[in-house]
């Protein structure tokens, strides 16, 4: 599982999702949907509550359910869904309620499917998946507590005025929204919280170990120009010197002989296409001659003519080459290539691109070490 160490994001309705960079140290504007919100603070942490009405099965002594509440007089008597636990990560718990909540938006796909066989499946699969994101939330969490990390009340309150400006809502708009949804504004300040828990302690804990150098920069970069000076695309065009389907020495020896002498004349001087619509065999081209238009890498009809005309420069003649019908002479009329910018204004640009690759496979790292000196428990029915 890939760790999104540079997209932490906090969510809430009626919004696109915009990334929160690991190098950044402030939350950004939230998606569509609101994550679930975490349990109280005197609770263990989880990333997500359990839906209002769920009621909680009796824990262990040493882990008690996060935001786990009685149903009200009003619903005495109802059916109640019964919870339960769907992981234990030392001594904190995640809950079944919590996991749905999490789990609701990237199931919207794998419903549509319709063999029931690949649609559980693929939603077994996805719960899996997203379980597993939680486990992560919940070690790099703990990780940030035990590191004494903290949130000030203020921060969490000036994220949460930057999302009801992002969204146009104030603050009955934004409790409505998540009230609307099965959340309470308590809850989910406090996943506010623990995400730009999570964000700092990768700031803190992983960014240090991410050193990028000039010679990264300037590797970086001249393997891009090396890309970019490959031909990307040529225009060729060619003569062709036909053999019949089985022939003899003679035959080919003569074929050859044309070609060389065809080759002769465009090098002496004369167009390569005067010579083609005198000298080629090949009627369909011989009258435009012998123009066979654009090819991009890997659009050729014999793949080992590609090694040496995209080897050729613009008005190199090269031949005879063999072919199915007999032998080619090629000319290429016209090369493309990618532009790319001097290395001075690319610097900056390649910089972060490689401080964000580097800081996502650090933080794989780390989150990976957390684990493993982790208890884990996946207890998921």
């Amino acid at each position: 599982m890939v760790v999104r160490s540079s997209r932490l994001l906090l969510a809430v309705v009626l919004c696109a999702s915009v990334p929160l960079r690991a190098i950044a140290d402030k939350p950004a504007v939230p998606p569509s949907k609101p994550a679930a919100p975490a349990p109280a603070a005197d609770a263990p942490k989880s990333d997500a509550t359990p839906a209002p009405s769920a009621a909680p099965a009796t824990p262990a002594p040493s882990a008690t359910p996060a935001g786990a509440r009685p149903p009200a007089a009003s619903n005495r008597g109802a059916k109640l869904k019964v919870d339960y636990v769907v992981a234990i990560v030392n001594d904190a718990i995640i809950l079944n309620s919590e996991l749905e909540a999490r789990r609701m938006p990237v199931l919207v796909e794998a419903q549509q499917i319709s063999d029931p066989k690949e649609r559980e499946r693929r939603v077994a699969k996805l719960t899996s998946q997203v379980l597993d994101e939680m486990v992560n939330d919940e070690v790099m969490v703990q990780a940030a507590e035990a590191a004494k990390i903290e949130i000030e009340p203020g921060e969490v309150q000036a994220a949460l005025d930057e999302i009801k400006q992002q969204n146009n809502l104030d603050d009955s708009g934004l409790a409505s929204a998540l009230a609307g949804q099965g959340f309470t504004m308590s809850n989910y300040r406090q996943e506010v919280r623990r995400q730009m828990l999570r964000l700092r302690a990768i700031n803190q804990l992983v960014a240090p170990k991410v050193q990028i150098t000039e010679e990264d920069v300037r590797a970086r970069y001249d393997q891009m120009a090396r890309r970019t000076e490959q031909v990307q695309a040529v225009r060729l065009s060619h003569m062709l010197f036909r053999l019949p389907d089985h022939p003899t020495e003679q035959q080919i020896a003569e074929a050859k002989e044309r070609a060389g002498k065809a080759i002769a004349r465009v090098k002496a001087g004369e167009e390569f296409a005067k010579v083609a619509q005198a000298e080629s065999d090949d009627d369909s081209t011989k009258s435009t001659g012998g123009e066979l238009g654009w090819f991009q890498r890997g659009s050729m009809a014999n793949p080992a003519w590609e090694p040496i005309v995209f080897a050729m420069e613009k008005g190199d003649v090269r031949g005879p080459v063999t072919g199915p019908a007999g032998f080619h002479v090629f000319q290429v009329t016209e090369i493309k290539r990618s532009d790319l910018k001097p290395f001075p204004e690319m610097k900056e640009q390649l910089q972060r691109e490689l401080r964000r690759r580097e800081m996502d496979k650090q933080t794989q790292t780390w989150v990976e070490e957390l684990r493993k000196k982790a208890y884990i428990d996946i207890k998921l029915q």
